[in-house]
């Protein structure tokens, strides 16, 4: 079915049951904002006063539940903002994702108003990171990264979604947890793919991450 990237990242925060998100609204988000009060009656939004703050409630969240945490910011100072956070997930073995979003793609390496490089800052300090250019790129992508926060070594990874991906609209086909080992990129990656050659868009292979039970080999 046809559907906004935005109400994709919704969908798919469903499939991962996520029920409660932390974060702090701006510019390049509000699409993603806008989508998410269609989703209230099912996911909790609970709104800091600072972005540092979603990402340690979101990483106090996944500690204290034993679930993989979740934390959106907007772009520049608001994901620079998330930086602290990250890295303590990172050190701890905290499994939480982080969904940034960034300028549109015609705005992207231009100096654009609060374009940041997050994915090249939050490197070092994640277990992977992605850059989303497209809608029909959103689903797997969301899949993979929580499969890569909850396996192996838990720990943070980032999602920087272009704005111009959330407004666009791309087929959606649901797909429950049990099958994201066997279809879509984190099938192709637990399997005969090489690290470094596994999709254009990840910026870091996955540090001390290994397939999940049930993965094929």
């Amino acid at each position: 079915m046809k559907m906004t990237g935005a109400k994709i990242v919704m969908e798919c925060l469903l499939e991962q049951q996520v029920d409660t998100v932390f974060g702090y609204p701006g510019g390049t988000i509000l699409n993603l904002y806008d989508e998410l009060y269609n989703y209230r009656d099912r996911i909790t939004h609970i709104r800091t006063a600072h972005e540092q703050g979603a990402a340690h409630a979101a990483d106090g969240y996944a500690r204290s539940t034993g679930r993989v945490g979740v934390c959106f910011a907007t772009s520049g100072p608001g994901s620079t903002n998330l930086v602290t956070g990250i890295a303590t997930a990172y050190m701890d073995s905290s499994p939480v994702v982080f969904i940034t979003c960034n300028v549109g793609r015609s705005l992207i390496g231009k100096d654009s108003f609060q374009e940041v490089d997050i994915t090249g800052i939050t490197m070092p300090i994640t277990k992977t990171n992605y850059i989303v250019k497209r809608a029909d790129e959103l689903a797997d992508i969301i899949r993979e990264a929580f499969a890569i926060a909850r396996s192996g070594r838990p720990g943070p990874v980032l999602i920087d979604i272009l704005k111009n991906a959330t407004a666009e609209e791309a087929d959606y086909e649901p797909l429950k947890r049990g099958f994201h080992q066997t279809e879509g990129r984190r099938a192709a990656w637990s399997g005969s793919a090489l690290p470094g050659k596994r999709g254009a868009e990840r910026r870091s292979s996955p540090a001390g991450s290994e397939p999940e039970a049930g993965a094929p080999e």
